[in-house]
């Protein structure tokens, strides 16, 4: 008989802020995110110093999944960096469909935490450099001309998909993101 042993106080921890400020924003309560974990306010302080260095905590175990989420999307897409890149797209768009979508949870937490001090914002920075690089390398090997920039251009219409997906699904943000994606990585390979 095999039984498993119940997370500890760290990881309940993360798993409830990684919820409820998915659900609720990072603003959620420190006693929502206590009762949620079903730990004492101690362990908060113990584990992370404070809710600030659980915010940043959760958002780099967020960072990790979901940078290698992209990752397993393009390779499942193969080795051709268009069909990878629109494949994280079209990923994504079906994301931003679900009606249980509450948008992007690294501009959430951006645009929510006022204090520019705040340790959260160096992770969603970081967040955002990692997949900046996994589009460069796509745009690299595709021979786009300017990949960085074509990069830049296809996280900014990621951000802006998944914000109209949380804000105006009746948009369509799906098809028009993936048309404006087919536009930025057809529009500069070399010959």
């Amino acid at each position: 008989m095999t039984t498993s042993a119940k997370p500890g106080p760290r990881e309940r921890l993360l798993l409830a802020a990684q919820e409820l400020t998915y659900t609720q924003g990072v603003g959620v309560g420190v006693d929502a995110l206590l009762k949620a974990a079903g730990v004492a306010r101690r362990s908060l302080y113990e584990h992370f110093g404070g809710k600030d260095g659980l915010i940043a905590e959760m958002l780099r175990r967020s960072t990790a999944e979901d940078v290698e989420q992209y990752r397993r999307t393009m390779d499942e897409a193969g080795d051709e960096p268009r069909a990878r890149l629109l494949a994280v797209v079209d990923r994504l768009g079906r994301i931003a469909c679900d009606p249980h979508f509450h948008g992007c949870r690294y501009l959430a937490a951006d645009l929510a935490l006022a204090d520019p001090a705040h340790p959260g914002h160096e992770v969603t920075r970081a967040y955002r450099r990692a997949v900046h690089r996994l589009f460069t390398d796509e745009f690299t090997a595709l021979g786009h001309e300017r990949p960085e920039f074509a990069a830049d251009q296809l996280l900014i219409l990621v951000d802006g998909l998944l914000a109209a997906g949380a804000t105006r699904p009746e948009s369509r943000p799906a098809a028009a993101s993936r048309e404006l994606a087919v536009h930025i990585i057809g529009s500069g390979p070399r010959d």
